[in-house]
C-alpha cells in the first residue's frame, strides 16, 4: 500500500497542470495567435500611462517643444522636461523605454511562435504576422528617434540568451529593420482601412512614408532618394483616398477629429484604442487647472496647456484657433453642460470628448472612450507636399494637399506659381506645426529638420540656440537625443556610454 501511495504521489508531482500556460503550450491554436497580438496592441497604450502626480507618459513629447506650458508645479520630472534639464532619472524617459521595449518583446513572441501554429488559416496567420511587424516597427521608430543607437532585439529573450544584455545598434541598422518590417506588413493582405482599429494597409503605407521622410533628414541625411520614397509612398495613400473619398479623406469639421463615433475612420488612419472599461482616454492633463469644464466639476491639472505665443501664432481667421470650433477653447459650460463661463486663457480642445465630458445643455455620459490619434490623413498630405517639394519643387498634387489643409481652416492659399521651393517648404512646415500640434509629432519634426518654429517671427530658427518661450530656456546639442534611462544603464553594463551631454 505504501508503494502504491508513493507511486501515485510521484505521478501527480510529475504531471503538468494544463491550465498553467507557457510559451510552449500557449502558441498552439489560432485563438492563441489572436490573443498574443491583442497583447501587443494593449501594451502600445503605455503612452497614456501615468508618470507621477499630474503627469502622463506622452508629455515627454510635448513639454520640450515649447508650444505648451504648465499650470501646476507638483511634478518635478515634468518641470524638468519643460525646463530642458531632464536626465536618465526622469520618469517619462524611463516609461518610454520600458513601454517601447515591452511592445517589441510582445511582438517578437508573436513573430517567433505564431508561424508554427498548425492547423491555422494561412491568410489569418499572414495578417497577424503583418500587424506584429507594423507594431514592432512602430515601437522601434520611436526608440531610434528618441535615443539614436539603441539595442536591436528581434527574437524573444530569456536570461540565458546570448544577447540578454545588448549593446546599442547603429541607427542605420535599426532603420533598416523598421523598413524591412513595414515592407513585409505591406504584403500581409491587410484591408485598406479597418474600423476595428487594427493595422490597415493605409496605416502601413503612411507609416512607411513617415519613416522615409525622417530618414531623408537629420541625422541620417539620406536626402533626395528618401524624399522620393516618402513622396511615392504617401502618394499611394493619397491616390487611393482620391479614388475612395468616402473611405479616406479629411473630416469636414475639426469637431469630427474628437468625435468618438468616428474613430478609426476617414481621417483617422491609425489610432490607439481606448475604452473606459479597460482604459479611458489619457489626455486629461490638458484640462484646465481646477476649472469646471467637465461633469467632474472644478478638477483637472492644467499640466499641458498652450503657450500664449503659440496660440497667437495662428493666422487671423484661422478656424483652428476659434473657440470650440478648432483646436482650442477659451470658454466652456459649467460642469460641462451648465452656464457658460470664460476660461481666462486658451486651452487645448483637440482631445476634448463632448459626449463623455458634456456640452451645452447636455450632461456628459462620463465614459471617455475617445481614441488617441497616431496617423491622420492630414499628415499624409503634408508628408507628400514636403517630400515632393524637396525633389522638384511644388507640383499640383503637393499644392493641392497644402490647400486642402488651409481650406478647412478657412484660410486662403497662394497659387502654385507664387511659391518658390523655399517659401513652399516653410509654408508646409508651418502647417505641420499648426495642424499637427499636441499629437506628439512636433518634437520629432524639430529633430529631423533641426529647425524650430519661432512664433514671434513666423519663421524657423536653428534647433540649437532656439529659446523655448514656455521656459525661456535654450535648446542645446544634447537635446537632439534623450539620455538612456539610468535604471537600464545600471542593469546593462553594455548600454554605455550615455548619449552626449548626459
Amino acid at each position: 500500500m505504501l508503494s502504491v501511495s508513493f507511486m501515485g504521489c510521484e505521478s501527480f508531482l510529475a504531471e503538468e497542470d494544463p491550465s498553467n500556460l507557457t510559451p510552449e503550450s500557449f502558441y498552439t491554436i489560432p485563438d492563441h495567435a489572436e490573443a498574443a497580438l491583442a497583447a501587443v496592441y494593449a501594451d502600445a497604450r503605455f503612452i497614456g500611462d501615468g508618470a507621477g502626480i499630474f503627469s502622463s507618459t506622452w508629455q515627454l513629447l510635448e513639454a520640450p517643444t515649447g508650444t505648451s506650458t504648465t499650470e501646476t508645479a507638483q511634478n518635478s520630472d515634468l518641470n524638468n522636461l519643460y525646463g530642458l534639464v531632464y536626465d536618465g532619472r526622469t520618469g517619462h524617459i524611463i516609461n518610454w523605454w520600458n513601454g517601447l521595449y515591452k511592445v517589441i518583446a510582445q511582438a517578437n513572441l508573436v513573430l517567433d511562435r505564431v508561424p508554427a501554429i498548425s492547423p491555422m488559416d494561412e491568410t489569418q496567420k499572414k495578417k497577424i504576422l503583418g500587424e506584429a511587424r507594423f507594431l514592432r516597427a512602430w515601437a522601434y521608430f520611436y526608440a531610434v528617434r528618441l535615443w539614436g543607437d539603441v539595442p536591436l532585439i528581434t527574437m524573444p529573450q530569456t536570461a540565458s540568451s546570448e544577447d540578454f544584455m545588448p549593446a546599442p545598434t547603429s541607427q542605420d541598422a535599426v532603420y533598416q529593420q523598421i523598413v524591412d518590417d513595414l515592407k513585409i506588413a505591406e504584403e500581409a493582405g491587410l484591408a485598406w482601412m479597418d474600423p476595428s482599429g487594427r493595422v490597415s494597409q493605409a496605416a502601413v503605407k503612411s507609416q512607411l512614408s513617415k519613416v522615409y521622410l525622417t530618414m531623408a533628414g537629420f541625422p541620417l541625411n539620406k536626402g533626395a532618394s528618401h524624399y522620393q520614397l516618402a513622396a511615392d509612398k504617401s502618394k499611394e495613400v493619397i491616390d487611393y483616398a482620391n479614388g475612395n473619398p468616402g473611405v479616406i479623406n479629411l473630416f469636414p469639421t475639426y469637431g469630427d477629429l474628437h468625435d468618438e463615433s468616428k474613430g478609426n475612420t476617414v481621417e483617422h488612419i491609425f489610432m490607439l484604442q481606448y475604452n473606459i472599461i479597460v482604459a479611458g482616454n489619457p489626455m486629461n492633463n490638458m484640462f484646465p487647472n481646477f476649472k469646471p469644464v467637465t461633469y467632474q466639476g472644478p478638477s483637472g491639472t492644467g499640466s499641458t496647456v498652450p503657450t500664449d505665443e503659440f496660440y497667437n501664432s495662428y493666422e487671423e481667421g484661422d478656424l483652428r484657433a476659434v473657440n470650440q470650433e478648432g483646436f482650442f477653447y477659451t470658454s466652456y459650460y459649467t460642469n460641462g453642460s451648465g452656464e457658460p463661463f470664460d476660461l481666462g486663457a486658451p486651452y487645448i480642445f483637440k482631445h476634448f470628448n463632448k459626449l463623455a465630458l458634456g456640452e451645452e445643455g447636455i450632461p456628459g455620459n462620463r465614459s471617455n472612450n475617445l481614441n488617441l490619434p497616431i496617423i491622420r490623413f492630414a499628415e499624409v498630405l503634408l508628408i507628400y507636399a514636403e517630400a515632393q517639394n524637396e525633389i522638384g519643387g511644388p507640383n499640383e498634387l503637393a499644392h493641392e494637399g497644402l490647400k486642402r489643409i488651409r481650406d478647412r481652416a478657412q484660410l486662403s492659399t497662394m497659387s502654385i506659381g507664387e511659391y518658390s521651393a523655399d517659401t513652399f517648404r516653410e509654408a508646409v512646415w508651418r502647417e505641420r506645426w499648426h495642424e499637427l500640434c499636441y499629437e506628439q509629432i512636433t518634437w520629432f519634426d524639430m529633430l529631423r529638420l533641426r529647425k524650430v518654429y519661432n512664433e514671434a517671427t513666423d519663421g524657423f530658427d536653428a534647433f540649437v540656440g532656439h529659446e523655448n518661450p514656455s521656459s525661456n530656456q535654450v535648446l542645446q546639442e544634447k537635446h537632439l537625443l534623450m539620455p538612456f534611462p539610468l535604471p537600464e544603464m545600471q542593469n546593462n553594463p553594455n548600454l554605455t556610454p550615455n548619449n552626449p551631454g548626459y
